[in-house]
């Protein structure tokens, strides 16, 4: 039977067999044009930003005077009424415009007002830079949670990816819209900016230097890698770049920077993925791309002795980086830091008391609003007949395509039988099915002892098999004389990684972003292949199989049977979440991160998905929102475009939604 490790040896494979022939530009000719190339598919993954940039709108909250400088307060829009929370630190008694950098930082408790945070924007201040520090999107100020240490990964930041946004590209727009605001402040050269940060910081300052070619000094800090590695630890949604490794490898990004100064800063102690070993292979894949502008010296690799940090060290070797390539003063090497001290958290608050305005944009409050914007085709006056559902369904199809990730031909490879168990009248079979060269997914098949053909179900859980069997469903079932095949669809169960909220699934799904192949997809995958091996057994009705989802598994049968297949002849839906769209601060604890594949809602909601199966036999018991069970009426409202697209096809019947029903009762549906 697979083990717990076969998925991931899987995810890897395909990431090295995707990145296998990379090469170095052979000309700078071909380099630009391998660029233009590159940029436009990285903004393309980092989904959908504002076709038009609205106004900046910057306030000042409060000014704190110290020796040699002052601290303010701000706020400026990103996108219409998407508010920055920032701190500006301002040289005084200096005459002319001096050099800015923006700091952005990491999974630090306090966000922008961070101890260590702070420490880099007062040494850089002190020696004469204008400093911008701002508040990730859906972290500190701006995180639904008042307190500090609120973190915007897993299903916080994951809410966006339905919507078509990531939270990597909010940050993206965010820190091009932070550059705006520093080249209107009259006391900032524009020609001289910087950007540094460390950890999920340091990767914002990879990205940004190098899309934003305003920028001329860039200091990533512990957070340089490959993205190869990510497959191999549990990162922040803020890093995962979907798809990243169909078209680049982490070194190309680096050299996206040149001919501009880079520098990148590692740790001895850290994290594998930002390992001194794993840097230094995207070192040397951008090097060739700096020595083709004949600018090799602008790129440099320090590692230090240390763990995961931004480190009085690291910051002396960041402030000797910006005075040479920011004010052409020095030889580089590291400046000793300036005294100082940190200010309280709450000093530096822009809502005291945490008082955010009524309305205040979090993520999942960001992708309610873009969402439903996507959706102004199903209340549309043409949308009243066969003809203009067709239509939008090819439409449909068309960015499932796109969302789910290319889906491969199915496996012809037969699978492999256990000895059938048999035990009171009841058999079980253990099956070894091979999904995809190198993945095999495990599959329990039970049945009382019947002769003839029988009908068939695929029964899902996302818990796994066990959990499938556990269910009333699965007992009804085959005491109504069906067959049940229950899997353990790939990545599943998941294995929770330490330390990370919610998302059982979280490394799987992120990982398989990564390839460009989300878990939603390639879990369909796994339900067409078990069919296709069920349409051949001799023992079964070929026309009567039906695929059951339990839960969130609900929402793989639906696409299953609604995304150009004619296996099923039924799909059943039970208890299953009723839209992608939260009013929560985020999605529910349970919910599985292999679910949100990116721009989904962009075909459509649930209700939407649900009805491609029409006039296939569909049946909806129960229903959730928020991660709270609907009444019946509940459900039948959730769904009711769902029945429209039925009675468009004369297919009222076909359509069984309901509150949740007794087992029994279910089956007898089906």
């Amino acid at each position: 039977m697979p083990d717990a490790n076969t998925f991931d040896t899987f995810i890897r494979e395909e990431a090295r067999k995707l990145r296998a022939k990379d090469q170095a530009p052979a000309s700078l000719a071909a380099w630009e044009a391998r660029k233009k190339a590159l940029r436009a598919s990285m903004f393309a993954a980092m989904g959908d930003m504002p076709e038009k940039d609205c106004p900046l709108s910057p306030k000042i909250l409060g000014t704190l005077d110290r020796e040699g400088y002052r601290i303010e307060k701000l706020l400026f829009q990103s996108r219409p009424d998407v508010w920055v929370t920032a701190t500006a630190y301002v040289p005084t008694g200096v005459t002319g415009k001096v050099p800015a950098v923006l700091a952005v930082h990491g999974h630090w408790r306090g966000a922008r007002r961070d101890p260590v945070v702070q420490s880099r924007c007062l040494g850089l201040v002190k020696l004469g830079f204008f400093v911008l520090v701002v508040d990730a999107f859906g972290a500190g100020e701006r995180h639904p949670t008042v307190a500090l240490g609120g973190y915007h990964g897993a299903l916080v930041g994951s809410t966006l990816w339905p919507a078509g946004m990531t939270l990597l590209g909010v940050q993206v727009h965010e820190n091009r819209r932070a550059v705006d605001y520093l080249i209107t402040r009259p006391e900032v050269d524009g020609t001289k900016l910087g950007i540094t940060g460390a950890s999920g910081g340091g990767n914002q300052s990879m990205y940004a230097g190098a899309l934003d070619e305003r920028f001329s000094a860039v200091v990533p800090v512990c957070s340089v890698g490959t993205y190869q590695s990510y497959l191999r630890a549990a990162c922040c949604v803020c890093e995962v770049l979907p798809g990243a490794l169909r078209f680049t490898e982490e070194g190309e990004v680096l050299g996206l920077v040149a001919p501009r100064a880079l520098l990148v800063i590692s740790a001895t102690k850290d994290a594998y993925q930002f390992s001194v070993g794993e840097a230094k292979k995207s070192i040397a894949q951008a090097t060739p791309i700096f020595k083709l502008y004949d600018k090799a010296a602008n790129l440099s690799h320090v590692p230090f002795e240390s763990p995961h940090d931004y480190s009085k060290t690291m910051r002396e070797t960041m402030y000797g980086w910006m005075t040479l390539h920011l004010k052409k003063e020095g030889n580089g090497k590291p400046i000793p830091e300036p005294k100082f001290e940190v200010e309280k958290p709450e000093d530096l608050a822009c809502y005291p008391e945490n008082k955010r305005p009524a309305g205040y944009i979090f993520p999942a409050t960001l992708a309610l609003r873009e969402g439903r914007k996507l959706f102004a085709w199903q209340d549309a006056k043409s949308m009243d007949h066969r003809e203009a559902w067709d239509a939008r369904a090819i439409v449909m199809q068309t960015e499932l395509e796109s969302s789910l990730g290319k889906l491969p031909e199915l496996s012809k490879k037969a699978g492999t039988f256990a000895k059938p168990e048999i035990e009171e009248g009841m058999t079980t079979t253990g099956l070894t099915l091979p999904v995809e060269p190198g993945l095999d997914i495990a599959v329990t098949i039970r049945s009382r002892i019947a002769f003839g053909k029988v009908p068939s179900c695929i029964l899902l859980h996302l818990d796994g098999k066990e959990e499938a069997l556990k269910d009333p469903v699965a007992k009804a079932l085959i005491e109504a004389g069906w067959v049940v095949y229950a899997p353990d669809l790939r990545a599943t169960p998941g294995k929770k990684p330490a330390g990370v909220r919610g998302a059982p699934d979280h490394d799987e799904a992120e990982h398989s972003l990564w390839i460009g192949r989300p878990l939603l997809g390639q879990w369909v995958v796994d339900v067409r292949t078990i069919a296709a091996l069920m349409a051949k057994q001799p023992g079964l009705t070929p026309n009567r199989i039906t695929v059951v989802g339990l839960g969130q598994a609900g929402l793989v049968a639906l696409l299953a049977g609604g995304i150009g297949t004619d296996r099923f002849a039924t799909v059943a839906a039970i208890d299953t979440p009723t839209s992608y769209l939260t009013t929560a601060s985020s999605y529910p604890d349970a919910t599985r991160m292999g679910l949100l594949a990116p721009g989904v809602l962009k075909a459509g909601d649930i209700p939407h998905l649900a009805a491609l199966n029409a006039p296939r036999k569909v049946v909806i018991s129960g229903g959730t929102s928020n991660g709270k069970a609907l009444e019946p009426k509940g459900v039948e409202g959730a769904f009711a475009f769902t029945r429209k697209v039925y009675r468009f096809h004369k297919a009222d019947a076909a359509l069984t939604i309901r509150g949740k029903l007794e087992a029994a009762s279910l089956v007898k549906l089906l």
